[in-house]
This record gives structure tokens, C-alpha cells and sequence, in this order.
């Protein structure tokens, strides 16, 4: 790919983008959130585990089985989000890999060390929470990610009887501008990267 993103794309994909803590009272439909999930799958993962599995909470029943998984401080912006995604991965995601990397024995590296296994399912499903955010602000969407919430709790509300688990949450829709922060700092180059 040599092709380079003109600067309003990076605008809205970076530089103007924000974390939102408060919504717009304006839903997002159905079929915008396919088409979410349409250019989400799409991302790398490695040997195309693809291990992340996406809730979208639309509904206040599904609020209502979250709510009490949230940080006191998460609550409000949690509730008023028009969408609240929950991203977890698949323990057993190497189940899958006969058909997502049919190119070996792919499935055999996971099943043989547990802690490789969780390793790269955590890893890669972090990876396809970032490109859900990223495709979020492509399709006009606000983001606010987070990870304040008791994971056991959020499991044992959505994921009980099953072989996933979560990794974090993230509240989509249009932000309210008025309840969004200053910028912060951000490191400089000489700050956080290094030559070798």
C-alpha cells in the first residue's frame, strides 16, 4: 500500500478525535453498526486469530445487566452512550483457526500452553478494539473507551456458560462537545521512542 491518507482523514481518525463522555440523544442504527463491524474484521490479526467477539448494548435491559459491572465514575456516560460495546475475546478462539488459517496446524501452538494461548487471544482482540475505534470515527461515530468496570462481574452478567470473557468496554455514538476535556499531553517523539 503506498497510497497516503489526506490530512482531513487523519484529522478525523487522530488529531481531532477525542475520547467522549457525554452523548447526543441520537441513536445509532443497526445497520451502521454492521457496517462497523464489516470494516473491523477486516484488521490484522496474528495468523488471523481474530479472537475479539463484540456485545453491542442498545437496549436499557442490556444497560440494566451492566450498570452494576461500572466504576461509580463511568455510570452516567455509560447509561446516556447510545451504544455500549463490550469487546471480549474467546478463550477457545484457536477452535476456530482450521477455517480462519487453514495454512497449517495453527490450532495445535494455542492448545498445547494456556498461558500462550491467552497471551495472544488478550493481544490481538486489544488490537481489534482499536480498529473498532478507529472505524467508529471513519463512519462519523464518537468513541469513549474504558476500562473501569469489575471484569468478573461483567462476565458472569453476559458471558456465564460461555467460553468468553471480557477485555474492555466502549461507549459509541455522537459525542456531546460540551463534555469533552481539554487536550492533554501527549509524549514527544524523544519522550517515548528510541533508535536501535
Amino acid at each position: 500500500m503506498s497510497n497516503k491518507i489526506a490530512e482531513e482523514g487523519l484529522d478525523t481518525l487522530f488529531l481531532s478525535a477525542r475520547t467522549q463522555n457525554g452523548w447526543q440523544d441520537k441513536p445509532v442504527p443497526a445497520e451502521l453498526l454492521r457496517e462497523l463491524y464489516q470494516l473491523v474484521r477486516m484488521g490484522p490479526t496474528s495468523a488471523n486469530c481474530s479472537p475479539a467477539r463484540f456485545v453491542f448494548i442498545t437496549t436499557e435491559a442490556g444497560r440494566a445487566r451492566l450498570a452494576p459491572a461500572l466504576s461509580k465514575g463511568n455510570v452516567e456516560k455509560t447509561m446516556t452512550a447510545p451504544v455500549n460495546v463490550i469487546v471480549a475475546w474467546d478463550t477457545k478462539f484457536y477452535d476456530a483457526l482450521p477455517v480462519l488459517f487453514p495454512h497449517g496446524d495453527a490450532r495445535s501452538w494455542f492448545t498445547s500452553s494456556e498461558s500462550f494461548a491467552r497471551e495472544t487471544a488478550l493481544r490481538n482482540s486489544s488490537m481489534q478494539a482499536a480498529y473498532l475505534i478507529m472505524a467508529a470515527r471513519a463512519l462519523g461515530l464518537d468513541t469513549g473507551p474504558m476500562s473501569g468496570f469489575d471484569a468478573k462481574a461483567v462476565d458472569a452478567a453476559f458471558f456465564a456458560d460461555t467460553s468468553w470473557t471480557v477485555n474492555q468496554i466502549i461507549n459509541l455514538g455522537y459525542g456531546d462537545a460540551k463534555k469533552v476535556y481539554d487536550r492533554l499531553y501527549r509524549f514527544d517523539f524523544e519522550e517515548a521512542c528510541i533508535y536501535v
